[in-house]
């Protein structure tokens, strides 16, 4: 059911995104408490397991799209369908059950006091926790956020972590275009936090969980070279100005 804006709250939604995940999205539903200021987005990303049909069962709004087409794609739809409802601050998390929905709030309260516009999630700071991570994305995720430090020239100790919350005025900033077709996998996440700092508004972390799915049920459908390139070349291509 989609809520409306009383007593001057802004209207929230929580997006994710799936691809045949199934398992994982119906303990992720159940998470959610049924007593929430919030409505919940999933985009069925050309699932064929019945994905979508959980998410809807779960009380969430699904648009479907009949391919899989990427997490950027999805996340397009996504913040299509919630500006065009009104919306004014949008969370975005992992759709395979990694996120904390109790921990919704707290990314959402910085927006609403005023103190920011963007505010990403970090396992990594004072007070977050992270589990079932192997070692090499441990490694990874802090070098992106090293790198990503240098070439923003702000110190942040998250960069690749999905769970964060934004407000609308940072996507209807014409100077943010996240409809580019380049954007349609994972640099979508890393393009909009490089082009939030880089264009002077509000940004802040604020710590959260990240815990990772058994091995057994598939803790991420990222791919080694091509997945990690997706999300590294934002760095450099608004880094070095070859992209806007």
């Amino acid at each position: 059911m989609m809520r409306s804006n009383t007593d001057g709250v802004p209207r929230t939604i929580a997006i994710a995104s799936c691809y045949n995940e199934s398992d994982k999205l119906k303990t992720m539903m159940g998470r959610f408490p049924e007593d929430r200021d919030y409505d919940i987005l999933i985009v069925d990303d050309g699932s064929t397991d019945g994905s979508g049909e959980i998410a809807r069962q779960g009380g969430a709004i699904v648009p479907r799209q009949e391919d899989n087409r990427g997490v950027g794609a999805a996340l397009k739809t996504a913040f299509t369908y919630a500006l065009e409802n009104g919306y004014e601050i949008m969370v975005i998390m992992a759709g395979n059950n990694k996120d904390e929905p109790l921990e919704i709030p707290r990314l959402v309260k910085p927006i609403e006091s005023g103190q920011a516009d963007f505010v990403q999630g970090s396992r990594f700071m004072r007070g977050g926790q992270y589990g079932n991570m192997p070692l090499y994305r441990v490694l990874a995720t802090r070098f992106h956020a090293l790198l990503f430090s240098l070439f923003a020239r702000k110190w942040l100790t998250e960069s690749t972590n999905g769970f964060r919350a934004i407000h609308r005025r940072v996507l209807e900033d014409a100077r943010i275009d996240w409809m580019q077709d380049w954007l349609d996998k994972y640099e979508l996440e890393p393009y909009l936090l490089f082009k939030t700092i880089k264009l002077g508004y509000r940004h802040l972390e604020v710590p959260c969980t990240k815990i990772y799915p058994p091995r057994e049920l598939g803790q991420t459908k990222m791919r080694a070279f091509s997945g990690w390139w997706s999300i590294l070349r934002p760095i450099f291509l608004l880094g070095l100005g070859l992209k806007k």
